[in-house]
């Protein structure tokens, strides 16, 4: 199974706000967009960022070629805890992740 990043365009990730953040899949064409749509459950996604399904939200956007995730922060941005002020490190997981 090949790994997410190798069959798209781009995976990018970024801040939401001080309390969500946006995972953005790009595809080049429809025939990789419906294999990637397909391919990412969002059981396998809610537990990738180590969040419940219910609180994962979810946009695919044909016309645009792209999935969309949005997701709550572990923590809320700019806090000491905060690790990824931007989000920016989150796409690294998706794009890692093997599909269908």
């Amino acid at each position: 199974m090949p790994e997410l990043g190798s069959l798209v365009s781009k995976v990018r990730s970024k801040n939401a706000g001080p309390f969500w953040l946006t995972i953005d899949v790009f595809c080049d064409d429809p025939t990789t967009y419906t294999r990637v749509r397909e391919g990412l459950k969002d059981a396998t996604v809610a537990r990738l960022f180590g969040v419940e399904q219910q609180l994962l939200k979810r946009f695919d956007i044909p016309a645009l070629h792209v999935v969309k995730f949005s997701v709550p922060r572990p923590v809320v941005q700019g806090t000491r805890a905060d690790r990824d002020m931007h989000g920016a490190g989150w796409a690294c997981l998706l794009e890692e992740l093997q599909i269908d």
